[in-house]
């Protein structure tokens, strides 16, 4: 057994049985181990920030993680985009990077990087192993550090003489998973007593405190002590839709988070952190709550948040509480597109237990609001703030969560990045509708210049525009192995999207908007 072979029954063993490649050279030894080994899933992924996308939407739904192979340094670095989103949801990944042989990486040959000072900015654990002896042993801790609540990005560095050498001893064992942390007793009773004894506190919900049960603790203590529930701004996977809260998130734009919050003299943290701008603007907050905001943690992003909500509604005495009905679901909108009316179209529509994976961008930012009342789904978010994010995610969650239809909501400029994902779900078949917004503009870098206080002239404008000559998604859909049609109108969008839902593979609809 060689070193690769240790490699890929250590994963096995480990419980990853799904790979998402876009090999090289120094990976080939890895490569035909894949192929002689059963039991590994391989997906093919054309440009490397398309496999490190897949991954971390596979993790996000199958709550396990994926391992991917990526070709040395230039390799990673195409797919580091990504992964820094992945490592702002939290998303658990094994990446296996090949390497310059030891021996040769003196030699300073053309492909020779610092791979491992690439991998460290979006990695909480990274190992370059030194010989084939060490594989399968690193294996297991890069499986063991990918897999520690909530989910880490884990990046093994493997040069090719320690693929090809011979292994003698074999795979290594799984490693155990260190428990999900519990919340502290004193947080516990800290945050129950600011509940009994202040007003206007908000509780704020993130990562692993966006389950379905989790939500509905959350609800049972607000309806207990009058406190209010948001979610944070940008999240890996809120469970959505009926019999789950009707939850918002602290909005995007600086001024409208600052009014948002402004009530709140209290925020208990729970999973999440007290809320800042995504950018600094002149003249505005980087801190969007109060300035006098007592700010109360009480569970971090690793603990068990269920645990930690259960033990604060036991505290708080608060009663079972059922969660108000939404509503019928809303009617199909018709006539020119809106955000508004295509948000009620889709909840309109929107297939039990569908995934959303959402690239809407600036299109998107009130699509929660008028949402609440559609089948249960899942709502996968952009997290990291790097685009190109949306049809990886997409095409790894529905090989994350098999059966279940996933929808794409994608800013068209931002979908250009890593359109290639298209022609994996196509040779996968994957059930994904891509609905393709666009606007022909990079419309939230419009907004961006005003809110630092520019008007947008010619050469702006020119860096903004996406026209001339027009993007045609049809024919990049079609090019990609991908059906597709245009729409004007939502009318058009839903009976394309009831189209869409009825077929097993993937389709693509560009809605001018």
């Amino acid at each position: 057994m060689n070193g690769a072979e240790s490699l890929v029954h250590t994963l096995l063993a480990s419980g990853v049985d799904t790979c998402f490649a876009n090999p090289g050279t120094s990976e080939m030894h890895f490569v035909a181990a894949l192929d002689r080994i059963p039991g590994m899933r391989c997906v093919l992924g054309l440009q490397e920030n398309v496999v490190t996308g897949m991954a971390d939407g596979y993790f996000r739904m199958a709550g396990k993680p994926a391992a991917t192979l990526l070709h040395c340094g230039p390799g990673l670095a195409n797919g580091l985009a990504n992964l820094h989103n992945a490592r702002r949801a939290r998303s658990g990944i094994v990446n296996c990077v090949g390497d310059q042989a030891t021996y040769h990486r003196p030699l300073d040959a053309q492909l020779t990087a610092d791979t491992e000072g690439f991998a460290r900015g979006v990695s909480a654990w990274v190992r370059t192993v030194q010989r084939a002896t060490e594989v399968a042993r690193d294996a297991a801790v890069a499986v063991q550090a990918a897999r520690t609540s909530p989910g880490q990005v884990a990046t093994l560095i493997l040069p090719s003489d320690t693929c090809w050498d011979e292994a003698p001893d074999g795979p290594a064992a799984a490693l155990p998973v260190p428990a999900r942390p519990q919340a502290d007793p004193l947080a516990i009773r800290n945050a129950a007593r600011a509940l009994r004894e202040r007003s206007n506190v908000l509780i704020l919900l993130g990562g692993l405190a966006l389950t379905g049960a989790a939500q509905a603790l959350a609800h049972r203590i607000a309806q207990a002590t009058g406190a209010a529930v948001l979610a944070e701004m940008s999240n890996g996977r809120v469970e959505r839709g009926r019999g789950r809260m009707a939850l918002e998130r602290v909005p995007y734009p600086v001024d409208q988070a600052v009014a948002a919050l402004a009530p709140y003299t209290t925020i208990i943290l729970v999973n999440a952190k007290a809320p800042v701008g995504f950018f600094a603007y002149p003249g505005k907050p980087s801190r969007h709550h109060r300035e006098d905001a007592d700010i109360i943690p009480l569970s971090r992003y690793e603990a068990d948040a269920v645990q930690a909500l259960a033990a604060l509604a036991e505290e708080v005495g608060a009663p079972a509480a059922a969660l108000p009905d939404p509503g019928p679901k809303p009617e199909p909108v018709r006539g020119a597109p809106t955000p508004e009316g295509l948000a009620r179209t889709l909840a309109a529509l929107l297939p039990d237990h569908a995934v959303v994976a959402d690239e809407a961008v600036s299109f998107g930012r009130g699509f929660f609001a008028q949402t609440h009342a559609a089948a249960p789904h899942d709502w996968l978010q952009i997290t990291g703030g790097a685009i190109g994010c949306g049809i990886p995610l997409a095409t790894g969650a529905a090989i994350g969560a098999p059966g279940r239809r996933v929808v794409n909501l994608q800013a068209d400029g931002s979908g250009m990045y890593t359109l290639q994902g298209l022609w994996t779900q196509a040779r996968e078949k994957l059930p994904v509708t891509t609905i393709v917004l666009s606007n022909r503009s990079y419309a939230i870098l419009l907004g961006e210049y005003r809110n630092v206080g520019a008007n947008p002239g010619r050469t702006a404008m020119d860096m903004m525009d996406l026209g001339n000559p027009d993007l045609d998604w049809v024919k990049l859909a079609n090019g990609m192995g991908v059906e597709g049609a245009r729409t004007t109108t939502l009318e058009g969008c839903a009976d394309l999207m009831r189209q869409s839902f009825a077929q097993d593979g993937p389709f693509v609809i560009e809605l001018v908007i």
